[in-house]
């Protein structure tokens, strides 16, 4: 009884994305004026008759009466105003729409380009949120705006339409209305100003509305149509387990059993899809024996033919069987709704070995013709005759075939042997199951014709030994030529079983090869986290696993393809190698050897397609010339696919780390920008203000004092944001080189309170560092103007009035310098972002600002000096801040 079909899962996945969404129903018309808004009215008014909750989001009655009729009574949302060339129009309200959420939306004009300022660029993206919001909608939309009938209605029109509609928007209507018009009516409309203006009219009918072009259109319209009604009809096929063929669209399958040359075929095959315009589709079935015969005869029957099939525009597949094939051809058939079924018919032979004996195609034809009631069976007769059929036969490998003899011998003599020590033991027609046993083994372990061989073997050694009269051919009972015959009967069988059973077998340990070999490929992928290594994996993992020469091109800086990598190492490709490359990358298509396109080249290069992009090509070529087989076309295939993600994981990687390293570029011009604007400027101000003051009249000793301290003041104060902006460049641009020498802390740090005299009046200072302590290894310049930048900091979170303490220890051959202040303290968690470019404290110190820049400049300037700076609070609760510089002592003995 044969298995219940189940439900394919992946025809599931489109309805569980389908959940929570809003249903799409698109009104298609061949051409404008045909009704596709009236019907679409039409439609909504019934729909708000039975209660359903409608709102026009946009309609464009092109001022037809009967359409601006079928609108009254609609809710109709406000449209959004835009300005766009000094003209204010009007646009959807894509947002509105989606917060008023109605049962159905109705969005004329699908093909639409937004103008700015709205949600997106297209009104279908529009549409795409509309229905993500679980609202459904209703659009209209004439064949001429699909994308991949733009150059088709340009060729029959000589217009082409700019604002078009990707396929995959009309694959995800769950209903599509065909909205025809014949084109005489369709001319009267024109002509009668329903469609256009009466002069927009008259040149309408003389070009794009002429009839020829009307036909032709909609006729596109009328397959369009019936191509996504026919997609649907898969989807529901498959998702209900159903098995069909149902007779709708007609769809041809060209079958290339094992072994057959089928080019005939397939040229009938593309005649007839022609003929009925419909989809055809080419299988090839082949099999792990076929496989290894091919690579030991470089002989490939189907290669021509697939390449034949491949520039003919058919649907390729591959299948490898190896138990039943027929049942395989036709659960494929049903899952692509196929009716016929063309297969080129086997070469003549003999009635016997026909029964006793079938090849692969003949086990196929017959099959098909006791299985296939509910399709249409053609059979073709091909004039030319397998490769293995024709000229010289390859030569027989006869060491091998010594050896199979000499086993079959050995394996023969001693079952002979065994029996004949069993013979008094056990009576004699149990004797046969030795022998059968050893057809098994035979079979298990050389396969069928070495087991047939054995039988044949075991059938003689039996009758002569054991069959009365022994040590003799002749059988004098009729009983016992039945039982001898009965046992070679059974013995072939068996072995034929046991055959059969084996090549199972192989067959699965190959398969589990190949799926062992792309995960440990997938693995290795998964963990390249650089381009070189993701190249790397791929051109030696091929090669390891084709037994081949591989390499992997991708295109360098000015688009030119470029060797990224090969196994073993190349560096150059021969002009017709490269032109098969190129032809690979640029076509997305493979080409070279085994191809349909040049297929002269010793190279075979498949594309290596991202999501948005061509990465690359990736070729392989064999040593001995030879084409790929089949299997290992697949398997290439499946790791060029790996190959093609992971190349796009790094470059997206990349991308990203480009895009964030340019969001900083820019956070930090922006910061700059703001610094140089706002806190250099602020001490030119008061400069430019006290240098006014001096010259006002009647201005006595005391107030000019006091304005030239301010101006000396603002002075040293820009000159210190001047110079941090120096160091910071310096710092990034790596040209920061410290000039070390015994530096006396003391003494460093008595030249930064100097230089900060008059920001630091109101703010007492503690210093406290031992006389006799050992001096640092520093630049004294760039360190002094680390306090200067630390004290600075301290001064103004601080506040007035609070006291600044500096202090230094020593611990080893280090020296640990410190400055805390009583301020209100750092915010938990931003100790290690105090050191960041621009960063700022929120709460400061009355209005004093900085550049953001000053205890970055810190950091560098440690650190290139091998120390290191730390932020840390002062007090348990958080407040206060200290900052600790380590630094490295000039001799650290004079500490102790």
């Amino acid at each position: 009884m044969p298995e219940p079909r189940r439900p394919e899962p992946e025809a599931l996945l489109p309805e569980a994305r389908r959940e929570g969404r809003g249903r799409l129903k698109v009104f298609l018309g061949a051409a404008p004026g045909v009704g596709k808004t009236y019907a679409m009215l039409e439609a909504a008014r019934l729909r708000a008759a039975e209660g359903v909750k409608v709102l026009v989001g946009v309609v464009e009655t092109h001022g037809r009466a009967e359409t601006e009729a079928l609108l009254r009574g609609l809710e109709v949302l406000p449209r959004r105003r835009v300005i766009h060339s000094g003209r204010i129009l009007h646009e959807m309200d894509a947002d509105a729409l989606i917060a008023r959420h109605p049962d159905l939306a109705l969005i004329d004009e699908l093909a639409h380009s937004n103008l700015s300022g709205g949600r997106h660029e297209k009104r279908w993206q529009d549409v795409e949120d509309v229905l993500a919001a679980g609202i459904d909608v209703y659009t209209t939309l004439n064949v001429q705006h699909v994308e991949t009938l733009n150059d088709t209605v340009a060729r029959i029109t000589g217009v082409r339409v700019r604002e078009t509609v990707p396929d995959r928007v009309l694959e995800m209507a769950d209903e599509i209305e065909l909205i025809d018009l014949p084109p005489d009516e369709l001319i009267a409309r024109l002509r009668a100003g329903k469609v256009y203006v009466q002069d927009q009219a008259a040149r309408a009918v003389a070009n794009f509305f002429a009839k020829g072009n009307l036909t032709a259109l909609r006729e596109l319209a009328m397959r369009t149509a019936a191509d996504r009604v026919d997609a649907q009809l898969q989807e529901h096929m498959a998702a209900n387990a159903i098995a069909g063929p149902w007779p709708t669209q007609e769809r041809i399958l060209v079958l290339l059993p094992e072994g057959a040359v089928g080019r005939d075929a397939i040229r009938i095959g593309k005649r007839s899809a022609d003929r009925a315009r419909v989809e055809w589709f080419v299988l090839a079935l082949t099999s792990l024996r076929d496989e290894q015969n091919r690579r030991a005869d470089g002989q490939d029957e189907a290669g021509p033919a697939l390449r034949l099939a491949e520039r003919l525009g058919a649907d390729i597949s591959t299948l490898q069987v190896e138990g039943d094939a027929v049942s395989e051809v036709l659960d494929f058939a049903r899952r692509q709704n196929i009716r016929r079924i063309v297969l080129p018919r086997p070469p003549r032979r003999p009635w016997l070995a026909r029964r006793l004996l079938p090849t692969p195609h003949e086990q196929v034809l017959a099959g098909l013709t006791r299985q296939a009631e509910a399709f249409e069976l053609l059979l073709v007769g091909d004039d030319e005759k397998p490769l293995r059929q024709r000229g010289r036969q390859p030569a027989p490998d006869m060491p091998k075939a010594l050896r199979q003899a000499a086993m079959l011998l050995a394996a023969v003599a001693a079952a002979t042997l065994v029996a004949l020590a069993a013979d008094r033991l056990v009576p004699v027609l149990s004797l046969s199951l030795i022998y059968m046993t050893t057809v098994v083994a035979v079979a298990s372990r050389l396969g069928l014709g070495p087991a047939i061989a054995t039988a044949g073997l075991s059938f003689l050694a039996y009758n002569f030994f054991f069959a009365p009269p022994r040590f003799t051919l002749k059988i004098w009972d009729q009983g016992q030529f039945l039982t001898l015959t009965l046992f070679l009967a059974a013995s072939i069988l068996t072995g034929n079983l046991a055959a059969r059973l084996r090549n199972r077998v192989i067959a699965q340990r190959a398969i589990a090869d190949r799926t062992r070999k792309l995960y440990d490929f997938s693995r290795k992928a998964a963990g390249a986290a650089a381009f070189d290594d993701v190249v790397w994996a791929a051109v030696s993992h091929v090669a390891t696993v084709l037994e081949c020469e591989s390499i992997l091109l991708v295109p360098d800086e000015g688009g030119a393809l470029a060797i990224a990598g090969a196994f073993p190492p190349e560096d150059r490709l021969e002009p017709r190698e490269r032109s098969a490359a190129q032809y690979a990358f640029d076509h997305g298509e493979p080409a070279g050897r085994g191809s349909g396109t040049l297929p002269a080249s010793r190279w075979l290069f498949l594309p290596l397609s991202g999501a948005e992009r061509r990465l690359g090509t990736l070729g392989i070529a064999y040593e001995d010339g030879r084409e790929p087989s089949p299997a290992d076309r697949r398997l290439l295939e499946a790791q060029a696919d790996q190959v093609a993600l992971a190349l796009e994981r790094i470059r997206l990687s990349e991308d990203l780390a480009q895009s964030r390293v340019a969001s900083e570029t820019e956070r930090l011009r922006s910061a700059l920008l703001s610094s140089v604007s706002h806190d250099l400027r602020t001490p030119l101000v008061s400069i430019l203000g006290a240098a006014e003051g001096l010259d006002q009249p009647g201005l006595g000793p005391q107030g000019r004092d006091i304005l030239v301290e301010t101006i000396r003041e603002e002075g040293e104060r820009l000159d210190r944001y001047i110079q941090n902006l120096l160091d910071m460049t310096r710092l990034g641009h790596g040209a920061l080189r410290p000039n070390a020498v015994p530096t006396d802390l003391r003494e460093l740090v008595g030249a930064a309170r100097h230089r900060l005299r008059g920001p630091l009046r109101d703010n007492p200072v503690m210093v406290t560092i031992p006389e006799d302590m050992a001096p640092a290894h520093v630049d004294p310049i760039l360190i002094e103007q680390v306090v200067v930048n630390i004290l600075d900091n301290a001064r103004k979170y601080a506040g007035p009035g609070t006291p600044i303490r500096i202090s230094a220890s020593t611990q080893g051959a280090r020296a640990t310098l410190a400055i805390e202040d009583e301020g209100p303290g750092l915010p938990p968690g931003a100790a290690g972002q105090v050191f960041d470019m621009f960063w700022r404290v929120g709460q400061g110190d009355g209005g004093q600002g900085g550049t953001g820049l000053g205890l970055a400049i810190c950091k560098g300037i440690v650190e290139a000096h091998g120390g290191t700076i730390r932020a840390e609070p002062v007090h348990a609760d958080g407040r206060g801040t200290r900052i600790a510089i380590e630094l490295p002592l000039t001799n650290p003995e004079l500490s102790h």
